[in-house]
């Protein structure tokens, strides 16, 4: 069974790995699993995985449905189990919250769209995005931005990593109005959950090959609260003297990205700080919807796409780009150790984008969602028939 787990070692962070191979054939005859799992694994039952799926908001839904047709072109024994969150279409409360919960505390993985945050205050200062993610301790965001061969952009030949800590910083939801037209927002970072991000980029870096880590910070002017990231970062780095570490004001971080974005490696930062690099190293190499993403806590692995937006304008258009999310989709099944599955739908889709026939409009063509899921199903059935 692929299992979920973060290894920590001496001179090593956190990271989430699995436990041993799985069978990939898709006509496996593994029964039913007889008992609950242990800690940290993956639900499998008569041959196929259980995911849980969550749309969310926007384009959220018809990229999921992209997602279930290409998987069911490519026989990928992956089942998976759909939950509706969302507070624009009066679809969440707290007992819808605890079954998508439920849900991905027996599955252990599971694939989202983006859940839209109203900006309207209506009681709840913590939106219901916020909430998952603290209740299962999705403390990693990890976005990998690489260019897709085929497609130019102003910089091309890119390959970085951000790491983002995702439950605290300035998303902490702690606002009050201290005095009338006064309004207090508190950042919140902690020691315990600094370290644990910095040993995770380090981790990460020392896993995946790569060569430096830089921590985005402010600590020139918020010198207490990124002060102590920052050192957190530093005392974490001496641990690794084989990765180069290096750190970077967060203002002069997102011009070196536009001016010079090969000088990075992995990146690692607090959460508003990562919100806004995911979003800027995005554009770098064609936007929100070419970009994977992966949320990870000790025990679950969530995956969304790396620049969050719910593109409602293009809700029910037929245009949105799908390769965000099969590209997402495509890193799950690697984690459910579906490396021949995922190689199969990963190499399908850049071969639709290098042939620059089927191009959605974001990238400058004209194709429908429709369209481009076609390409990439044909891809998929002239390699079996290969």
């Amino acid at each position: 069974m692929a299992a979920l787990r973060l290894v920590m070692q001496r001179g090593q962070g956190w990271l989430p790995r699995c436990r041993a191979p799985l069978v990939r054939s898709v006509s496996s005859t593994t029964p039913a699993l007889q008992a609950a799992p242990s800690q940290g694994e993956a639900v499998r039952s008569e041959g196929a995985f259980h995911v849980t799926m969550i749309p969310g908001d926007g384009v959220g839904p018809e990229l999921m449905h992209s997602v279930k047709e290409v998987f069911k072109a490519a026989d990928v024994p992956v089942e998976f189990d759909e939950y509706h969150l969302s507070e624009v279409q009066n679809m969440a409360s707290p007992e819808k919250l605890d079954e998508v919960l439920a849900s991905m505390r027996t599955n252990k993985v599971a694939i989202k769209g983006k859940i839209h945050t109203p900006m309207e205050y209506k009681g709840e200062l913590a939106s219901y995005e916020m909430r998952l993610r603290r209740k299962l301790d999705l403390f990693a965001n990890v976005v990998h931005v690489s260019s897709l061969p085929g497609y130019k952009t102003r910089h091309n030949n890119l390959d970085l990593v951000i790491i983002r800590e995702q439950t605290e910083g300035e998303y902490s939801s702690l606002e009050h109005e201290s005095v009338s037209g006064v309004i207090e927002c508190l950042k919140i970072i902690t020691r315990e959950n600094s370290n644990r991000i910095a040993k995770f980029a380090f981790d990460y870096a020392t896993k995946k090959g790569r060569s430096k880590v830089t921590a985005v910070h402010k600590a020139n002017i918020m010198k207490l609260g990124d002060g102590l990231f920052l050192q957190c970062c530093k005392e974490v780095a001496e641990l690794y003297p084989r990765i180069q570490f290096e750190t970077m004001i967060i203002d002069n971080c997102c011009m070196q990205l536009v001016q010079n974005p090969y000088q990075f490696d992995v990146l690692v930062m607090p959460n508003l700080y990562g919100n806004i690099i995911d979003n800027l190293a995005a554009g770098l190499v064609g936007g929100a919807g070419v970009v994977p993403g992966e949320s990870y806590s000790a025990e679950h692995a969530v995956f969304e796409t790396g620049a969050r937006h719910p593109f409602a304008q293009a809700v029910g258009r037929n245009i949105a780009n799908p390769t965000a999310m099969l590209l997402t989709a495509t890193n799950m099944l690697r984690h459910l150790n579906l490396e021949h599955h995922s190689n199969l739908i990963s190499d399908a889709v850049k071969k639709v984008i290098k042939q620059g026939k089927v191009r959605t409009r974001d990238m400058g063509g004209y194709a429908t969602t429709t369209d481009f899921i076609k390409a990439v199903i044909d891809h998929l059935h002239a390699r079996y028939t290969y």
